[in-house]
């Protein structure tokens, strides 16, 4: 059964002696905002996790494929689409029924597409474009970060040229000692609605296992320790809601407890409002 119900939620999650999203344009450095320090994680950084926890927990289960992901080129794959149903390939003979056809399959087929949304308008198969219901802002620290320059040696070399200067070299990794980050987000029900094959209820459950759990298997050096903490997720009683997000974005509020750069959550101290519009109810998954 398709979503009744709109929400909007908030998630807590830090990182300890790691890097949790790196900026190509920085050497891979941890991303920050020059003019004031904060830290920042991107939209697309989060959906993947998310994508990489539901291929791993639902692979081979029917419609949680995962489109975005570094396997096939994704022209292949509307391809793959136009021959399961039958359709005329190429742009020859091409219509709006057929491109309606296929997306109706790739969002049935592939949650990432209806839960977040693609634009599969490429090459001569076209699936047309879906806006997904479900959305996410960059993620910013609570507090201004440091970025740590570590250096670290490097016991096996790569060629026989290298290894003429010694048995080691010498490296740098960029990491956050510690950071809480907040992230928050939209699931439009009003714009599920409009997909033939959108989010169900059972999706919207998988939906927050995968938030919670973003982390648990997404663990490496690079990224040092990383943890979902809170999500807080608030329920609207219809489609379209009772209230503008940010009035329920500020129920929740993230307090440093001293002037001492945060070393653990323990460090802040989170207050939330209970105190909600009518039609509003908080849901506290973590």
């Amino acid at each position: 059964m398709a979503i009744e119900n709109r929400y909007d939620f908030v998630m807590l999650f830090d990182v300890e002696n790691g890097n949790p999203n790196g900026d190509p344009d920085a050497g891979n450095a941890p991303r920050i905002d020059v003019d004031t320090n904060y830290g920042f994680i991107t939209d697309v950084c989060l959906k993947r996790k998310v994508r990489n926890y539901i291929e791993l927990t639902r692979d081979g289960e029917a419609g949680y494929n995962i489109l975005i992901k570094a396997d096939r080129f994704l022209n292949s794959k509307f391809t793959a689409a136009y021959k399961e149903m039958g359709l005329t390939l190429g742009k020859q003979g091409k219509n709006s029924d057929d491109v309606k056809v296929a997306r109706d399959f790739m969002c049935k087929n592939y949650f990432d597409v209806r839960a977040f949304g693609a634009v599969m308008s490429t090459g001569d198969d076209r699936c047309g474009t879906v806006r997904g219901p479900v959305q996410l802002t960059f993620a910013k620290s609570v507090s201004p970060v440091r970025v740590n320059d570590v250096c670290i040696t490097r016991q096996a070399r790569t060629t026989e040229e290298r290894t003429k200067t010694g048995d080691t070299e010498m490296g740098r990794k960029s990491v956050i000692p510690y950071a809480l980050y907040r992230g928050e987000g939209f699931v439009s029900a009003a714009l599920n609605n409009k997909l033939p094959n959108g989010l169900s209820e059972e999706d919207l459950k998988v939906l927050w296992e995968a938030i919670i759990n973003m982390f648990e298997h997404d663990h490496s050096a690079a990224r040092g320790k990383m943890c979902m903490r809170k999500l807080y997720v608030f329920k609207h009683d219809n489609v379209l809601g009772e209230c503008p997000a940010q009035v329920l974005f500020d129920k929740i509020t993230v307090k440093q407890l001293s002037e001492i750069p945060p070393r653990s959550f323990k460090d802040y101290e989170i207050s939330v409002d209970k105190n909600l519009p009518a039609g509003v109810e908080l849901l506290e998954m973590l």
